[in-house]
């Protein structure tokens, strides 16, 4: 099967050992959007706030974040296959900073996995694009350290991240945002941290 992101150029590509090679590609959002509408109204992804959009209103969304210099997106391809989406932002420039110190070299992370296809089995699939992921974020873009903020009734996404090494925070009340080109609810969160020396040794 030919891979139809092949001639796009990667920020990251990394092959893991036991599951496959994971490219990072700069998200296309007009490009992208169709494929993102379809993970984004399923209701396993209601924590992603964006059940209920329509497709121009994801591309719109994607499309005002690519004009930012603090939060970037990212699809997540394994072996051609599109596997999740990955988002990084600057926490003093997300409303995140306003509920924990922020430290040198943090980096907060938005990670969406894609939905198996029918009858599929994917063992170890997110820890391996974890380990694709961590590579890239912490060693491609050279930070510290990746603060996560998963709503607290998110109990899958709490579990997954303590299983990949991050450490629990407080819980935190993030604000509304309610601006012309954004609007988030307020929200409950659990932060979470992994350094790099704990995924790394270094």
């Amino acid at each position: 099967m030919s891979d139809p992101y092949a001639s796009r150029p990667a920020v990251h590509e990394q092959k893991v050992d036991g599951f496959g090679t994971v490219r990072v590609l700069p998200l296309d959002p007009a490009a992208d959007a169709p494929l993102l509408h379809r993970w984004v109204s399923e209701e396993r992804a209601v924590f992603w706030g964006m059940n209920g959009l329509t497709e121009q209103r994801v591309r719109e969304i994607y499309a005002h974040m690519e004009t930012l210099g603090t939060h970037h997106a990212y699809l997540l391809v394994k072996d051609g296959a599109p596997s999740g989406l990955l988002q990084t932002y600057e926490p003093e420039a997300d409303r995140v900073g306003a509920c924990y110190p922020v430290e040198p070299g943090d980096i907060g992370m938005h990670l969406l996995l894609a939905p198996a296809e029918p009858g599929e089995t994917r063992s170890g699939w997110t820890a391996g694009l974890a380990v694709a992921v961590s590579a890239y974020v912490l060693l491609g873009l050279d930070r510290r350290r990746i603060v996560v903020d998963p709503d607290v009734a998110n109990e899958k996404a709490i579990a997954r991240f303590a299983r990949q090494g991050f450490t629990t925070g407080p819980r935190v009340v993030l604000p509304e945002v309610d601006l012309p080109d954004v609007y988030l609810p307020q929200k409950h969160a659990q932060l979470a941290f992994l350094t790099r020396e704990v995924a790394f040794g270094r």
